[in-house]
């Protein structure tokens, strides 16, 4: 019988890792040969499959534009979203609404990239654990958004895990101090990682894990920190700092592996030296210390975490103690000013960098029903207000930042014109007061609405959170009960179809006999969808442009020639080129039969019929075309 184990995954911008809890103690996998910590770094070469950790970060000072780095700082971002800094530092579509990497000769997305990160450490772990991992309890910063959050699980999804739960970072910290040292009180964690800083105020009373509020950055950790130095000791060899907005080649790709090395190394030596093109800089603590940059970085959190402190209605007094998450949290200067604000010494006799996928083990452990715990009870919150666009474009907040999650509001709201028979519903996340200024997550109409007077019509919008932080809204129309419902998963997130094609595309990750299988199965469909093309030919090709049906026919022709291969990379390809000319003559064909089903009848004659799936659709056809 195969053992099925539950893990917790931190999945971090510089590192990652995975935990289990055995005989009710957490423990981290070993990942790259005695540690625990798997670089979050991916490089994608011109043939063979992703290479994941150590060995790709070692090829990244070389390969940069192929080796894809803190790509946690690139999950749920539209392209939009990006500086100039993150738009220089790979080959990016351009015309791709989310960030695709042009990789290896392959182009993918921040959420393929995690999804190798993690089909990393569940390989790893099912070597050394002996057993299965199928389920699994994901972290993110306290202050991803909706979108960050979604990506997390898509990526989860699509490394074949089942996500129990998505929970935050610092409550992850605070899950495993408070059950290892069976502690109470209002506790403050301090999350400086490697790409985003997080502080959250949480109370521990016997076994209630409750978020009492949590701010953050998602652009602000140890890479700045990195910068900063490396800019030092630029300046002190050259003159000149490196203009990073334009310096992407490899050999600032070198320089900054170079920088972290030396900054971890200042963490326990008072002086260290960097080695830079051939020539050794020397470094002190002190000079790093004083850099105004450097301050500013430090000087950010702290503003962070006084705002946090507000938002709970707390002092510095009122706590019980400070939690250290993060690598960064090692730096002397960090651990100092920690203390000075907080005014007690932090807590950091947990591994920091561990501390977080050892929250998340214990809960996933939780959650999977393999503890017999029932003493122990997580109740996060979401980190941005959640709202609806109303007129004159300002915000009407419904569920506002750091209110207990999951949970549930709902507002009336009603038409602005006479005769309006729809309504527009815009969801949005932030804390500004103009829907232009925050993050929009979803759009959709209720139709239907009776044309009556303006402010007669009564409409209900439900925003409704789950545990994970993911939002689902609802939208009915009182007096006729019509009613539409939407997950609020922003257009530049990844569809259902797209997750479900890139499993597909991920089978090449499983064990051999797995990988046969599926390559049998791949050859059946294949042949499948190669008869199902040529008869469409055959029996409706007058609806494709000559140059049209050349390419489908030749993608027919490759992807039978493809069938005796046993290469399921190959046969993909084929059957993907083919589903992609196909589908355009599959929706022209689809519209050719509807509107000859419905031509010469009446909308009414389609009222009835409208109950079932196939009338729903004609029905609706015929309002479309009409």
């Amino acid at each position: 019988m195969t053992v099925r184990i539950p893990v917790g995954i931190d999945l971090g911008t510089t590192h990652s890792l995975i935990a289990r809890t055995a005989g009710g103690v957490p423990a981290c996998a070993r990942v790259e040969g005695p540690s625990s910590l798997l670089p979050s770094v991916v490089h994608y070469g011109q043939a063979g499959a992703p290479v994941v950790g150590k060995a790709a970060k070692e090829l990244a000072a070389e390969h940069p534009a192929d080796t894809i780095v803190s790509v946690k700082r690139f999950m749920g971002r539209s392209l939009g979203d990006l500086d100039d800094k993150a738009r220089a530092a790979y080959r990016l579509e351009p015309e791709s609404a989310v960030p695709r990497f042009l990789a290896g000769g392959k182009s993918v997305t921040a959420v393929e990239v995690s999804a190798e990160i993690l089909r990393a450490l569940k390989s790893q772990a099912e070597r050394e654990w002996g057993g299965a991992i199928a389920q699994a309890v994901i972290t993110v910063p306290a202050y991803f958004d909706d979108a960050q959050r979604q990506a997390t699980k898509d990526a989860g999804r699509l490394a074949g895990l089942e996500v129990l739960r998505i929970i935050n970072e610092p409550t992850a910290a605070a899950l495993a101090y408070g059950l290892d040292k069976k502690i109470n009180g209002r506790f403050a964690v301090y999350d400086l990682g490697g790409g985003t800083f997080d502080l959250s105020v949480l109370a521990l009373e016997d076994g209630l894990f409750r978020v009492l509020s949590t701010r953050g950055d998602t652009a602000l950790g140890g890479d700045d920190f990195d910068r900063a130095l490396l800019k030092l000791a630029l300046e002190k060899m050259l003159g000149r700092a490196p203009d990073f907005d334009r310096d992407v080649g490899p050999q600032l790709r070198r320089f900054l592996y170079a920088a972290r090395a030396a900054k971890e190394a200042l963490t326990d030596s008072p002086n260290t030296q960097i080695e830079l093109a051939g020539s050794a800089v020397n470094l002190e603590r002190a000079e790093l210390e004083q850099l105004p940059e450097v301050r500013g970085l430090v000087d950010r959190t702290l503003r962070i975490a006084k705002m946090a402190l507000r938002d709970a209605g707390l002092s510095p007094s009122d706590l019980d103690g400070v939690v250290l998450v993060g690598g960064m949290t090692r730096m002397p200067l960090v651990r100092s000013a920690v203390g000075a604000l907080f005014g007690k010494p932090p807590l950091a006799d947990l591994n920091p960098d561990e501390v977080v996928a050892l929250g998340a083990a214990i809960q996933a452990d939780l959650l999977a029903g393999a503890s017999p715990r029932e003493d122990v009870l997580l109740l996060d919150v979401n980190p941005l207000s959640l709202g609806l666009e109303t007129m004159g474009g300002v915000v009407e907040k419904l569920i506002p930042r750091n209110s207990t999650i999951p949970t549930t509001a709902a507002q009336v709201f009603t038409t602005f014109k006479d005769g309006q028979a729809a309504m527009d519903i815009h969801v949005v996340q932030g804390e500004r007061e103009l829907a232009a200024d925050n993050r929009s997550l979803a759009r959709f109409r209720l139709s239907g609405i009776p044309p009556v007077a303006a402010g007669m019509a009564r409409v209900e919008v439900t925003f409704a959170i789950d545990a994970d932080g993911i939002l689902r809204v609802s939208a009915k129309e009182q007096s006729t009960g019509i009613a539409q419902a939407v997950e609020a998963r922003p257009s530049h997130g990844l569809s259902e179809g797209e997750i479900d094609r890139m499993l597909m595309e991920a089978i090449d990750h499983a064990d051999k006999d797995v990988e046969d299988r599926l390559l049998r199965e791949a050859k059946v469909r294949a042949q499948q969808d190669i008869d199902e093309t040529r008869k469409r030919i055959a029996d409706h090709g007058f609806l494709l442009p000559e140059a049209e049906r050349q390419l489908l026919e030749l993608a027919v022709l490759n992807l039978e020639a493809a069938l005796p291969e046993s290469d399921l990379a190959t046969l993909q390809m084929h059957q993907q080129m083919l589903t992609g000319l196909s589908n355009p003559f599959a929706e022209r064909l689809m519209t050719y039969e509807l509107e000859r089903a419905v031509k010469g009848h009446q909308a009414s004659e389609f009222v009835d019929s409208a109950r079932s799936p196939v009338g729903a659709t004609a029905a609706v056809q015929q309002k479309v075309q009409s």
